[in-house]
């Protein structure tokens, strides 16, 4: 099939890509490399021994998806286009609403336009929001959220379902995953944002190769075992094979399903960070700083329905994640 991947060149986006042409498919990747960079593409192309089609493409620009939507028959879309950082989006939240609402809409008007009806969107955990008990499972309420971010979220799955509910011929997979790290076993792809990392691992990579002078560990005092919130941490590549298996389930049922991704596991962010120091042989500098504005004590998934519905689950250990993160980013690639 010809999947067009809207943010294909970031970290979860390039993971899958690299999957879905393991599998025979041919991915066409529109990203605007706002977080994002060139290389990652070449880097697939090594990785794969093909270099994928790329357009650079601002997914709000209805022009510009036409565009593309034009020049190759479009079987179903992977959306991962996005802003993604917690704390950023409480600082800039119009950006956030803006960029993330608008790059679905134009998504969904230009598929209409052209007839294309499958769909999996990347959605978050942070849509459980601050009341539900853990672990998270998808029959709980998500209306809420604890920052802007997450409430882009919200309001997209509300869109898809009720765009879903107007167009019964059309599937949306609603993938609520957790907290992605890891990089590809080749240490050519991982995470490597613009400027200064807002998410954990990356930071840990950049203290570890000496580019930042130590991490930071946004509160102490959470009522977890050892003060640091506590997370749902899976492999991006464990990540990547779900997208693969939800696309294969879209394509197969119409409506709209929401599915849980991660290991069902809460590890603290002391404990990854000692993990981290163990399997590599490095020792980190870091400090407890205060609570960052829009983070949750600790929250992890149930993943029971991705293995009934996808015969999906995580396969990677937090182990496999610290020293695929390490491989990656001691190359500086």
């Amino acid at each position: 099939m010809n999947i067009l991947v809207t943010g294909g060149a970031g970290y979860i986006g390039s993971h899958t890509v690299v999957e879905l042409m393991n599998a025979g498919h041919n991915p066409i990747i529109a990203d605007d490399l706002s977080n994002a960079h060139y290389s990652a593409v070449d880097r697939i192309g090594k990785i794969t021994g093909k270099v994928p089609t790329f357009y650079k493409v601002n997914c709000a620009c209805k022009a510009q998806l036409r565009h593309v939507f034009s020049q190759h028959k479009i079987d179903a879309v992977i959306h991962f286009a996005a802003f993604k950082a917690v704390g950023e989006s409480v600082k800039k939240p119009l950006e956030y609403y803006r960029n993330n609402l608008d790059s679905t809409m134009t998504l969904l008007e230009v598929m209409e336009e052209f007839g294309c009806k499958k769909l999996v969107f990347s959605s978050s955990a942070t849509v459980y929001g601050p009341n539900n008990p853990h672990p998270y499972k998808e029959e709980m309420p998500a209306i809420q959220s604890s920052s802007p971010y997450g409430w882009t979220k919200v309001m997209n799955e509300r869109i898809l379902t009720d765009y879903c509910t107007a167009h019964p011929d059309f599937s949306a997979v609603l993938l609520r995953y957790f907290n992605p790290i890891g990089a590809h076993e080749s240490g050519l792809l991982g995470d490597d944002p613009n400027g200064i990392p807002n998410n954990l691992m990356p930071y840990i990579g950049r203290v570890a190769a000496g580019q930042l002078e130590k991490l930071t560990i946004f509160g102490g005092d959470y009522e977890t075992p050892d003060g640091t919130c506590q997370r749902d941490y899976l492999h991006v590549v464990d990540l990547a094979v779900g997208h693969l298996k939800a696309l294969e389930y879209a394509a197969e049922h119409n409506g709209v399903e929401a599915i849980n991704l991660g290991t069902g596991n809460g590890i603290s962010v002391l404990e990854l960070v000692n993990a981290f120091q163990k399997v590599n042989g490095i020792k980190l500098p870091y400090v407890v700083g205060p609570r960052r504005d829009g983070d949750l004590p600790a929250f992890w998934a149930d993943a029971t329905k991705a293995k009934q519905l996808l015969g999906w689950e995580a396969t990677h250990t937090v182990e496999d994640m610290c020293r695929s993160s390490w491989n990656f980013a001691k190359k500086g690639v």
